[in-house]
């Protein structure tokens, strides 16, 4: 049954998605994937294998809603997490900073986009909340690599979810 929901969410986002008008976005939140733990010292250690793995997964999971921008903070964990979605549909990846972000200037900037935004777990739930503009989200796990926040905004109408991936 929680497939099937599963399902039936990605199905109704992708025909949405893929019937935009010009001044409707959509904003997929993700963290990064599982990054290597090994060196406590690191503070940018790149994704294990676990990690690689995810980052494809939510590629493949992505590629039905036709992302047209990725954006990422500049650390390894979080490009190499963007990377193959940006890799299927022929983008660079456009870095940011979550706490320094000109949000007007980003809305305007990716106004009519389907848009990958990939975080941390400190800074993905606020940057939605940015986007709904109130707390919807609590700040994530250190451990949950796995939530994906679906903000859409069209015109003064903010609609947002979140769908716990495995």
């Amino acid at each position: 049954m929680k497939k099937y929901y599963l399902l039936y969410i990605v199905a109704l986002l992708s025909f949405s998605a893929f019937c935009q008008e010009n001044d409707k976005s959509t904003y997929y939140l993700i963290r990064h994937a599982e990054k290597d733990r090994s060196d406590t010292t690191n503070k940018n250690p790149d994704l294990t294998i676990k990690g690689q793995e995810r980052a494809i997964k939510w590629s493949q999971v992505l590629s039905k809603f036709g992302i047209e921008a990725v954006y990422s903070t500049n650390y390894n964990r979080t490009l190499q997490t963007g990377k193959p979605t940006a890799d299927d549909n022929s983008l660079t990846i456009k870095t940011y900073h979550p706490f320094k972000i000109d949000m007007e200037a980003f809305r305007k900037e990716t106004n009519g986009k389907n848009v990958l935004i990939v975080g941390h777990s400190n800074t993905t739930a606020a940057f939605a909340n940015k986007l709904i503009g109130k707390d919807a989200y609590p700040e994530i796990k250190d451990d949950n690599n796995a939530n994906l926040y679906i903000v859409t905004v069209e015109g003064e109408k903010i609609s947002h979810v979140l769908i716990k991936m495995k």
